[in-house]
């Protein structure tokens, strides 16, 4: 494996160094995809609010501005993120998968697929985390694409969060007056965010569940230890399948 470390002289304690700042870009990486989640929805939550005279009270609630509980989110979950290891991590993106796939499939029977993109921000970080894992798992100069990747991803985040910033601020002036061409486009197709949120969603969580499988997999000996651990847990959530439904 080759990061940003291979190119200095071997000291001590540098490996474990740059393995915890590959560990903390990851987390990074993570934490911002878990705020475009967050901004997104509150963008979609906001618009929606304002087509509800009813739903003022929560419209306002959304619209409080809270300049450092979001930094603070994105810093906390980082650390948690970069804590937890790829294997945790894996483990987690498994669990919530089958209790997505469980939910959508009783979504017939009451269950509301909106409380998935609330109980899918943790999951999520952790399934960036794994997937950038391996992903990236031998490329050569792994810290600098960590750095590319948390650098482009802290921009999609911060400008989400102008996003929601600006709806929250002039989305109702606009919307009414029709000069702002962000205003515009939501008042048109806001609608449509939460079908990105879930493709998005979707794509991220195939790809985290296929790096989640090889990561599992790679602690067995053999295939039959694979097929012990696997089998009573399939077997377990198909029957918690069957019972939700």
């Amino acid at each position: 494996m080759f990061s940003l470390g291979s190119w200095l002289p071997a000291l001590p304690g540098l490996a474990w160094g740059w393995a915890l700042l590959d560990a903390l870009l990851q987390g990074l990486v993570g934490a911002c995809a878990v705020s475009v989640l967050c901004s997104l929805l509150k963008v979609y939550l906001y618009i929606q609010c304002v087509n509800n005279p009813e739903r003022q009270a929560e419209k306002e609630a959304i619209a409080a501005q809270r300049p450092l509980l979001e930094p603070l989110h994105v810093l906390v979950l980082t650390a948690v993120l970069a804590l937890v290891g790829s294997r945790v991590a894996a483990l987690v993106v498994l669990e919530f998968s089958l209790r997505a796939i469980s939910s959508i499939v009783s979504l017939g029977k009451g269950a509301h697929s909106s409380q998935l993109y609330l109980l899918c921000q943790y999951s999520l970080g952790c399934g960036m985390s794994c997937g950038l894992s391996f992903l990236l798992e031998g490329a050569p100069h792994r810290s600098w694409n960590l750095a590319l990747a948390a650098g482009l991803a802290g921009l999609l985040a911060l400008h989400a969060r102008r996003l929601a910033r600006h709806v929250c601020t002039l989305y109702e002036l606009h919307s009414r007056a029709r000069y702002c061409g962000v205003c515009i486009l939501l008042l048109a197709a806001g609608h449509g965010i939460p079908r990105l949120l879930r493709n998005a969603l979707a794509l991220t969580f195939a790809v985290a569940d296929l790096a989640a499988v090889e990561l599992i997999n790679r602690d067995f000996l053999s295939t039959g230890e694979a097929v012990r651990f696997w089998t009573p847990l399939t077997i377990c959530y198909t029957l918690l399948v069957v019972y939700m439904q």
